[in-house]
């Protein structure tokens, strides 16, 4: 209750300005920071439990259950930005391999690796290993005719974009789907030099232009 009433404005009349009566502790005493665009209680609790958090994953994982050490394994992978470095995109070029190549970072793909792509294997694995839903999202959860068990759902994913107005409107959707069509190409471009293959601009323009229009048939 202290914590409301401090956060409050009760000099304000809540009849003329019923938002500086409720809110007006709460303007004076904080201040948006530069790195963010809002700022609440919910996110000064995120900010404290983070903290919290680090401090946690930072002990020694000696007499650890599986799960925190585990935990605390993933921390420091995230932190050891040296190794990071000196891994470059090796971890993302397994991943590839993994899912059976990318065809525009790729020599021949057509030949050397469609005969033998199963598009429910990579999907499966895309799922299991990457938790990445892609033209199909599939989950476990409550049944809604009888809450005493779990039923198998299969949806629509998400799309690469927040939603379907990027992939239509113009303005600034526009802007945005041009940078992320450009993105795209960044990214093959890339791949295809950390693979040393031979630079292709016009194939990678190419590719990314049916990828971009297959996922805005998706979209539709």
């Amino acid at each position: 209750a202290a914590r409301i009433i401090q956060n409050m404005d009760p000099t304000a009349d809540p009849c003329k300005d019923f938002y500086q009566y409720a809110c007006g502790g709460w303007l004076n005493l904080h201040v948006i920071p530069e790195t963010s665009s809002r700022y609440s209680i919910f996110d000064i609790l995120r900010d404290e439990l983070e903290i919290i958090l680090k401090g946690v994953l930072e002990t020694s994982d000696q007499g650890d259950r599986e799960a925190f050490r585990k935990a605390k394994i993933l921390y420091k992978s995230c932190m050891n930005e040296s190794l990071i470095e000196q891994r470059d995109s090796l971890p993302l070029l397994e991943a590839l391999t993994m899912v059976g190549d990318w065809p525009v970072a790729s020599a021949d793909w057509n030949k050397t690796k469609e005969p033998n792509w199963s598009m429910e294997e990579k999907l499966s694995i895309m799922n299991s290993r990457f938790n990445k839903r892609v033209l199909i999202d599939m989950f476990v959860w409550n049944d809604d005719r009888d809450s005493s068990r779990h039923i198998i759902y299969i949806d629509q994913p998400s799309l690469g974009m927040p939603s379907r107005d990027y992939y239509f409107n113009g303005g600034n959707y526009q802007r945005v789907r041009e940078a992320y069509l450009q993105f795209m190409i960044t990214i093959a471009k890339m791949i295809r030099e950390d693979k040393n293959l031979s630079k292709d601009d016009s194939f990678v323009h190419e590719e990314m232009a049916k990828v971009m229009e297959f996922e805005t048939e998706i979209a539709n």
